[in-house]
């Protein structure tokens, strides 16, 4: 079994790790990972494991080479780049995304025939290049056909990361499950990253009322679009956020509060910014998302030292 992993941070690298115990595994990542990786190996530590892999990595795939699964983790901000750049590849293989956000895999779909979505909900945090703790984990990996069904392929997929040690399922209805993600991170991501906080902190009674309004729109959108949520309504799902994901991850630091203190461009657009694009679809307010969108745009106007227009609508540009 030939698995690559592409656009491989934190997520990837890890995954790629695990996946090597299992199967032939290559990553595509940064050269200064891919230096260290190819040298003295990759370092995982954390619930995962505390151990130091080595797995074939470079910044490209070989060329000729075909792979059975193609996993894609990158920032949802260069889905397109990376399907570009790997399209060939793409074709005619099973492709499944592991990433934050709305409509990463109909972007993927536009490359191949086999569209595999994944939800993963867990901490993934750089301790130095080539070395990353896994700090958190809010609910096992989900794997099926997007938008849903069950296929030899997910059901296989799902059978290797299992056997790599990785707490996976199968999910008939995955676009509801990636859905599901994108509640979580709308109502903790953006506001851990403009307050500079903690998740656990956003428990008190001013902030959880802006999570409040953020899922409540967010299932206004979830109802015109006909997309299945495992919760029926806004309370069902704060009381499952407030009660099992918020203690579980309380000591996480969101993925936009490291982008921002990076200096680097946020998923926002694909969280946040997709719910207000959806709402605007059709005719529906989103007023409390919208303003968290713009507030994290000024941050990232900021870090640019330029200002750039604040649209809300960019996840395919």
């Amino acid at each position: 079994m030939k698995i690559a992993v592409l656009g491989a941070g934190a997520v990837g690298l890890c995954v790629a790790a695990k996946l090597s115990k299992v199967c032939d595994v290559y990553a595509v990542t940064r050269k200064r990972h891919t230096d260290i990786i190819n040298d003295t190996g990759f370092v995982m530590t954390g619930i995962w494991g505390n151990e130091t892999v080595v797995f074939p990595c470079s910044e490209s795939l070989p060329a000729g080479e075909r792979y059975d699964y193609i996993i894609i983790t990158s920032k949802s901000t260069d889905t397109r780049a990376v399907c570009e750049q790997f399209k060939e590849y793409l074709k005619d293989t099973p492709v499944v995304s592991l990433q934050n956000g709305i409509g990463n895999e109909e972007i993927i779909s536009e490359y191949t025939d086999t569209v595999l979505g994944g939800m993963i909900i867990t901490g993934f945090e750089w301790v130095k290049d080539a070395a990353v703790l896994v700090s958190v984990e809010a609910a096992p990996i989900k794997i099926g056909v997007y938008p849903e069904g069950i296929s030899d392929a997910s059901a296989k997929l799902v059978e290797i990361f299992s056997k790599a040690g990785m707490n996976t399922v199968s999910e008939s209805n995955i676009a509801g499950g990636i859905w599901g993600k994108a509640l979580y991170n709308a109502a903790l991501n953006p506001l851990s990253a403009i307050l500079g906080i903690k998740y656990g902190e956003l428990a008190d009674a001013n902030t959880w009322s802006i999570i409040e309004d953020i899922v409540k729109e967010a299932f206004a959108v979830c109802a015109k679009e006909g997309v299945r949520l495992e919760w029926a309504t806004p309370e069902e799902y704060l009381k499952h956020l407030h009660s099992h994901q918020l203690p579980a991850t309380k000591e996480h630091y969101s993925s936009m509060y490291q982008d921002l203190a990076a200096r680097k461009r946020t998923e926002i657009d694909f969280i946040n910014g997709s719910i207000v694009e959806l709402a605007g679809k059709h005719g529906i307010p989103a007023p409390v998302n919208e303003v968290v969108v713009r507030l994290i745009k000024f941050r990232e106007n900021q870090n640019k030292g330029s200002q750039v227009t604040a649209d809300t609508k960019t996840r395919t540009a």
